[in-house]
């Protein structure tokens, strides 16, 4: 009886011990992403102020100006995201039943319906920025074409930004405010 508490005791030190010999974490190292083209092709998804609708068009890095550009399906300039306003961009998937998928699995023959299993991935693009001109944080998305072009985008908005890299993600850390005692 003696044996068996002290073999538990035992095995909870040694489990304690090894939690703690783990190496302590560090910044996610950059994977072999290369920079993103100068333009992307991407759906606006909404979420920047004064523009609702959903819409193709295209990113651009304007480095001259320091921001980043959405154009629309005709060429014109739809807004502009400076670099220096961006507070996060990180990547988010979503899988969904694709179209046909939809439509076959309500044909009324067995087993159609495991047409619904038929899904897809959506890769999409998410800024969240502070908006210098109405004082205000906002949160806007893209939805774009694959993963390596979502990586390399996220990639450069990071470095160009200036921005510290969390795991898949980029941040601006924030900066502490000095008292003014």
């Amino acid at each position: 009886m003696k044996i068996t508490h002290i073999l538990i005791v035992l095995a909870v030190f040694v489990g304690a011990a090894l939690g703690q010999m783990r190496p302590p974490e560090t910044e996610t190292t950059t994977k072999d992403v290369k920079p993103a083209p100068a333009t992307v092709n991407a759906q606006y998804q909404g979420g920047f102020f004064g523009v609702s609708d959903k819409e193709s068009g295209t990113l651009k890095f304007d480095d001259a100006n320091e921001r980043l550009v959405f154009f629309g399906e005709d060429g014109k300039e739809r807004f502009g995201i400076p670099y220096s306003s961006v507070l996060t961009v990180y990547p988010d998937e979503k899988s969904v039943t694709t179209t046909a998928g939809n439509v076959v699995k309500y044909i009324p023959l067995p087993g159609a319906g495991l047409a619904g299993l038929i899904r897809e991935k959506r890769r999409y693009l998410i800024l969240n920025y502070d908006d210098p001109d109405v004082d205000a944080k906002g949160t806007t998305s893209f939805k774009l074409a694959n993963k390596d072009i979502l990586e390399s985008v996220i990639f450069s908005i990071g470095t160009k930004a200036k921005m510290k890299q969390r795991g898949d993600a980029y941040v601006r850390p924030r900066v502490a405010q000095a008292d003014t005692n």
